[in-house]
């Protein structure tokens, strides 16, 4: 698997991103039961309210190799600010969209 993930504006200040990298290294969460090598393609925001330029980066990651995006937790479970993106559904409706079925996109990372 080849991964980008998408993460929100809003709590790159309070959250480096290192729940989303132990998970998809230990294969947890979204990503259990995924056989062989994870391979982090890119780690982007989704360029802040509300979530426009989250399918352009998932885009661009497909076109440097990804095969699946997934939009980090903090977007969809409101991790670590307890607060859920209004804007979740809408940007992974836009995102599966852009990219078709050829692409996995997953809902969260842990």
């Amino acid at each position: 698997m080849k991964v980008g993930v998408i993460r929100c504006l809003q709590t790159e200040d309070m959250c480096p991103g290192t729940t989303d990298f132990k998970v998809i290294r230990g294969k947890k969460g979204a990503f259990a039961g995924v056989e062989g090598e994870i391979e982090i393609i890119g780690f982007n925001t989704c360029g802040g309210c509300p979530g426009k330029k989250a399918v352009t980066r998932a885009a661009e990651m497909v076109k440097r190799g990804a095969d699946t995006i997934t939009l980090a937790s903090c977007i969809t479970k409101g991790n670590p600010i307890g607060f859920k993106c209004p804007h979740a559904e809408q940007m992974l409706a836009a995102i599966r969209k852009k990219l078709g079925d050829e692409i996995t996109v997953l809902e969260y990372t842990h």
